[in-house]
């Protein structure tokens, strides 16, 4: 799994980046995003960040990129347990 969080001063910038990491996995909270752990998907992102984003950063700005491994454990509490399971419907 890889953790993304940010910190962007700018509205429409934060807005866009906000989007941007909606293609790739899902928001667990507001300015941090849960992504499938995927060496091809993490170097799109990095690629994108340096080409697309990196350059219209304050330096107040901050993105964090936690790539964590498949012996990490992760615990969650409340609406995330949800998260924990795979769900599947048959109808």
């Amino acid at each position: 799994m890889i953790i993304i969080s940010y910190d962007i001063s700018d509205d429409k910038l934060r807005t866009k980046f906000s989007k941007y990491l909606t293609r790739f996995g899902h928001r667990i909270q507001y300015s941090v995003y849960e992504i499938d752990n995927s060496e091809r998907v993490l170097e799109n992102i990095k690629t994108d960040i340096t080409n697309r984003f990196e350059k219209r950063f304050t330096q107040s700005d901050s993105v964090y990129i936690f790539q964590l491994s498949a012996a990490c454990k992760t615990i969650r509490y409340g609406y995330a347990k949800n998260e924990e399971k795979d769900f599947v419907v048959l109808s």
